[in-house]
């Protein structure tokens, strides 16, 4: 974790409150942190997510690791340091969004516990950590962006799953096992799990 260097600064209290954004949309204000290997089905099913809630008049976004990459963590490389900033990043930016009433959706890998539980730190109870469980086989059958291809060929170093690791979630809010059920049915699992903590309601 980086050390804070800004000085002379003042939190500024919003006049309005979260509450009230969230009763302004009808939905609490959370986090649906996907997390597991690369081609585990994390951007595909957070997607599918948004969606269907869209359809029922939800307001979502997506924070999707590359594109997250592409501009606000585009200075950041893959070393375990830079894993750990990258998830320090988005979980504040992820709680920005969630402050301001957005059903919020990440999905990035998030190799190590101690980056998640930050985000969940941060969030407490509005955090649903969701593991896209998938075996390694299954992922590197997939390999939807040739990258497993491109690690065990040694053109990428330090490749979460082949050279460096992978750190499944201890308890996580849901386990979503990609391999074994459809998207349809993993996404009614997980609307139905947000039903059940109540947040598509303000």
């Amino acid at each position: 974790m980086r050390k804070q260097k800004a000085t002379n600064i003042t939190w500024h209290a919003h006049k309005v409150s979260r509450e009230e954004r969230e009763k302004l949309l009808d939905q609490k204000g959370v986090v649906l942190w996907f997390t597991g290997l690369s081609g585990s089905g994390k951007s595909t099913l957070a997607n599918e997510v948004a969606y269907k809630l869209h359809e029922r008049g939800k307001l979502t976004y997506v924070l999707d690791g590359d594109n997250i990459r592409h501009g606000l963590n585009k200075d950041l490389g893959f070393t375990p340091e830079d894993r750990a900033e990258n998830i320090r990043r988005i979980s504040e930016v992820a709680n920005l969004f969630a402050d301001a009433g957005v059903i919020t959706l990440t999905a990035f890998i998030s190799p190590y516990r101690r980056d998640r539980n930050f985000c969940r730190s941060l969030l407490k109870d509005r955090f649903m950590e969701i593991y896209t469980k998938a075996p390694l086989e299954v992922c590197e059958e997939r390999d939807p962006k040739g990258l497993y291809k491109k690690a065990r060929a040694g053109e990428i170093k330090e490749f979460t799953g082949i050279d460096a690791p992978y750190e499944p979630p201890e308890n996580p809010e849901l386990i979503i096992e990609t391999d074994k059920e459809t998207i349809e049915e993993s996404v009614n699992r997980v609307i139905k799990k947000m039903e059940e903590l109540g947040y598509l309601h303000g």
